[in-house]
Order: C-alpha cells, then structure tokens, then sequence
C-alpha cells in the first residue's frame, strides 16, 4: 500500500528537502505540498491524504493552531517537523500531547538533511498505521489518595510511538509517595529534558532525567535520557546506570535493556508497555515476568501503535491488557502494600 503525504512547511527549501526524504521510499508519495495552513487546509479537502507533515511555525496560523482544528474537526496521521531547540522541543510534545503521532527534527547545524530525516520515512509509514482518535476535552487526572507503598517496589514502564500522551496519562495519577519508577521512551536527546519537566509539573512525584548512580527512591521517577546511552538499574540498593553502548532491538536507549536489568533486581517489581512501533520490550517484559515481577500491557483499542504491547502479550510476557484509563489505577494496585490492595 502507498502512503500518499501532503507536506506543509512555509520554506520553498524545506519544502524540498522533506519531499526528496520520502521520495526515496517507494512506498512512499507526495502528493501536494502547502506553505501554510489555509492552503493546507484546501489540499487535504481536495487530495485526502493518509499523512500529514507538519512544520511548527508558519504564517496565517501556527502549526499547533492548525493541529488543534485537525485532531477536533477531521482526526489523520500528522508527524510533526521542528527546529531541535529546547522551544522547538517544548512546542514539538505539545503537538504530540494533542494528538500528532510522531515528531522528527529539522537539518540544523553540523546536522544534514540526511542525518535528520534518516527516520522520516519509517516514521510517516507508521503514522499510515496508527490510530488517531478525535481529541475531545478531558478532565486532568487527580493523582491517587489511598495509594500505600509497598517496601521496594520498583515500577518499569517502556513505551514508543504515542507514548507522551500515554505516560502523562499514568504519571499525574501518580501520588507524592509513587513507587520508585523507571521510564524508556523512544525520544530524540533533544526532547527528554523538556518531556521529564512537563511530567514533572503534570505529577505529585518528583520526575527528572535519569542521571548516572542516582539511586532509586520512593517518590521519584527516572526517565532515560534520549538517544545517546541505555538506562539500566543495578545493585542491592538499585541505581541508575547510564552506558554507551549499541542500539538493542534498534533502539537508544532500550526498553529491553531497561526490563532486563530490572528483571535481575532481587525485590518486588512490575513492567508495563505501552503503545509503541517494533517489539521493543517485549522479550524484557517476559524476562521480568519469569523473575516474579507482575506485568500489564496497553491494550489494541487505545494504542496509537499497538506493536510493542502487541508482540509482549503474544510471547507471553503480559499478565493483563487494559486501556489507558485503566492502567493507573491497576499499576498503583500491583505496587502498593497487600493492605492497600485489599481496602482498594
């Protein structure tokens, strides 16, 4: 099947280099390209297409103005191009908060149009596939009152492609006393800074980049740093470890090498995935849940990608699936203390 793409940024240049990027994929066509979002908004009308690129910042309407009215008037697939700065960055998660499915940076300096589209493609292919929901007003989740830690607990949550609306969802329905948490999500080393402060202000928990032997502690939450090395806990008194090293299962950091370290932990432990491209996690999970750890997956209906939860319930590695609305409650049920449990 082709995907046929409308791409839509206001540089003649940009415009060039995106539509070069896809044009070497053969399952990929251009179809039309827009230099802002009226004439956007007259291409999609006229040409249908599967998905959008979108550039952040354009005349006439920004581009989270135009995201905005397409995820509430006519939802489709929209990967989202940005300058890798921290304001790009910060722009770039809000779109993926209202609903784009994905975000690659734009060619900046000592970066090549090469280097910065190298996952363009794969990118707007998966967007072809996901599911994108009409957005509707939501109520900001409360975080959890009657939640009671259970002693050295450890919480592992791995996700990918929509992961930034699915983790806000579960970390602010986090309390002050949450279990000690360690995140993977697929994200460029740009954008987790900024990621780790937006689940900060959203959560009771204390939420931060993980950095190199920071100890796990009830309360805190540790998300890998993007791109450059994998997370991993170790010890008898676990922290965090950061190392360079290969991508696993294609990915830098990995949520493989997350689940397996913590799979190796001698203390009670439980991994969720959720939604994601690929089968990253999936084989992590099942090592943690033969190790004794309790295991939940995201289930197909409310995944914007249902490949990692997909693959980890197949082979095994998932107790439960749920939906998204459920899995906080469930999470805080596996990691609180046995009398909390059972009041709950």
């Amino acid at each position: 099947m082709t995907v046929r793409v409308l791409v839509v940024d206001d540089s003649p240049t940009m415009r060039g280099l995106i539509t070069a990027a896809l044009r070497r994929d053969p399952e990929i066509e251009v179809i039309g390209s827009a230099a802002d979002p009226l004439e956007a908004r007259a291409l999609i009308k006229e040409l249908n297409p599967d998905v959008i690129t979108l550039d952040v910042e354009m005349p006439n309407m920004n581009g989270l103005e135009f995201l905005e009215k397409i995820m509430r008037l006519r939802p489709m697939p929209v990967v989202m191009v940005s300058t890798l700065t921290q304001a790009g960055a910060e722009i770039t998660l809000q779109a993926l908060e209202m609903g784009a499915v994905d975000a690659v940076g734009k060619p900046g300096a000592g970066v090549t149009a090469q280097e910065a589209f190298a996952e363009l493609t794969l990118k707007v292919k998966t967007a072809a596939r996901s599911r994108v929901r009409r957005r509707e007003a939501t109520e900001t989740p409360r975080p959890r009152v009657d939640y009671r830690p259970a002693a050295d607990h450890v919480l592992a949550i791995g996700a990918s492609t929509g992961g930034v609306e699915a983790l806000l969802t579960i970390i602010s329905s986090f309390p002050a006393n949450c279990p000690a948490t360690v995140i993977t999500q697929h994200m460029p080393a740009t954008f987790t800074p900024s990621f780790a402060a937006r689940l900060h202000k959203a959560s009771a928990a204390t939420v931060a980049e993980a950095t190199d032997g920071a100890p796990l502690m009830p309360g805190h939450v540790y998300l890998a740093p993007g791109g450059l090395t994998h997370l991993e806990v170790s010890g008898t008194t676990p922290r965090c470890r950061l190392f360079q090293g290969d991508t696993v299962s294609g990915h830098r950091p990995s949520v493989d090498v997350l689940f397996q370290s913590v799979a190796r932990l001698k203390r009670p432990m439980t991994g969720v995935i959720l939604t994601g491209m690929g089968r990253d996690g999936a084989q992590g999970l099942l090592d943690m849940r033969n190790a004794g750890a309790r295991t939940l997956g995201q289930d197909e209906a409310s995944c914007v990608v249902y490949g990692m939860p997909r693959v980890a319930h197949e082979i095994g590695a998932v107790e439960r699936q749920l939906p998204l609305a459920r899995l906080p409650s469930a999470i805080l049920d596996l990691c609180g203390s046995p009398s909390a449990q059972t009041a709950a």
